[in-house]
């Protein structure tokens, strides 16, 4: 009989998930497309744009013969605008091992090249004082750093930057940000299924008075919400694996590490996450403070565990305290198992700490528990 109830309430959670597309869009889909996306933002371009603002005076000064304008005059393609006045120049370096760079230098003003600064658009500003070149741009930005080396050598006629014999390129598996970026994607698929599946679905039932009437028959409490964990767990995993076939047929990443470990990892994720879902919905039966909490839990994680971009860039103090959540131990361990050739004996520790919170999270939110 028990077997047959809790049977009948995993089926009625997967019902729910068919029955509404969108669930399985966002659940699915969008991690697809969100992985397609940024994979081609940040996928190896055959050519690298620079952009520079140049104030307009050493553009049109026709008579000067500073080093800059007679390197615009002899390197540079000059493109005319409708006045026949210098609009832009463009030098091309091509590197045999590192591809093609192009410099675009765009004739502006002081206000508007400050503009396309700000946005983005340019990564520096050139002016002219006496015949010295003055580089305007953010010291913290490696790219505009590098990119005044480069002008530097370039107007002083060094080949520095043109030719590079001592570079070898890599080409390891593991080393593209995609190859960054999925782990991380999946990890964070697990969070979200975990805090918006479990999580808000109690709120949502508590709130239409759902569980007051689940409540008031023979059903075990238990079982009500081991069903909501199982048909996330399998939802979550079906995510993963069709977010990595996918990553697998369009960007050909492989697994280096052991399949075994991941999937003892990533189930190990949905305790934890499951069980924080559990004692962030314990009580309220409000979707607007549901929201709240759920977004309070997992937007910083987002931000902080190295979903996107690698946490250490973060200050030395925060870095000990970022690697204890629980979506940094989940993204380490799954990044380490897809790049890092990982096994069981490396994700260990993580899945017992992750399996710890997700039980000590369950029985606080079960002790908790508010049915209506």
């Amino acid at each position: 009989m028990k077997k047959t109830q809790l049977y009948q309430l995993i089926l009625i959670q997967f019902r729910e998930y068919y029955r509404e597309p969108s669930v399985l869009f966002w659940a699915i889909g969008f991690p697809i497309l969100m992985a397609w996306g940024l994979g081609i933002a940040f996928k190896e371009k055959p050519e690298i744009i620079r952009k520079v603002a140049v104030i307009e005076k050493i553009m049109v000064s026709g008579d000067s013969n500073t080093p800059f304008t007679r390197f615009l005059k002899k390197e540079t393609k000059a493109e005319f605008s409708n006045d026949k006045i210098y609009h832009r120049h463009i030098k091309v370096l091509t590197d045999k091992k590192l591809g093609k760079t192009t410099f675009i230098f765009i004739s502006t003003d002081w206000k508007n090249s400050i503009i396309l600064l700000k946005r983005g658009e340019v990564s520096l500003v050139m002016n002219e004082d006496s015949g010295r070149i003055i580089y305007h741009f953010d010291p913290a930005n490696p790219e505009a750093r590098l990119v005044q080396l480069q002008l530097e050598s370039m107007i002083s006629g060094s080949k520095k930057f043109e030719e590079s014999p001592d570079v070898v390129p890599l080409t390891l598996s593991g080393t593209r940000y995609i190859d960054f970026l999925i782990p991380g994607l999946i990890a964070m698929g697990i969070m979200m299924s975990c805090m918006w599946g479990i999580g808000w679905t109690i709120i949502d039932n508590r709130g239409k008075k759902l569980l007051r009437r689940m409540v008031a028959t023979p059903m075990k409490k238990s079982n009500f919400l081991f069903s909501l964990f199982f048909s996330r767990l399998v939802l979550s995993l079906l995510d993963s694996v069709v977010v990595y076939l996918f990553a697998y047929w369009y960007f050909h990443l492989h697994i280096q590490g052991s399949i075994a470990a991941l999937l003892i990892i990533c189930i190990s994720g949905n305790i934890a996450f499951g069980g924080i879902a559990v004692l962030c919905a314990s009580r309220t039966a409000k979707s607007e403070v549901g929201n709240g909490i759920i977004n309070a839990v997992t937007t910083p994680m987002i931000v902080l565990s190295g979903i996107f971009f690698s946490y250490a860039n973060f200050p030395d103090w925060a870095i000990p305290v970022i690697k204890k959540m629980p979506l940094t131990l989940l993204t380490d361990s799954v990044r380490s198992i897809f790049n890092e050739g990982a096994g069981f004996a490396e994700v260990l520790i993580p899945v017992g700490i992750l399996i710890t919170i997700g039980f000590f999270t369950f029985l606080l939110g079960l002790k908790l528990y508010k049915w209506y």
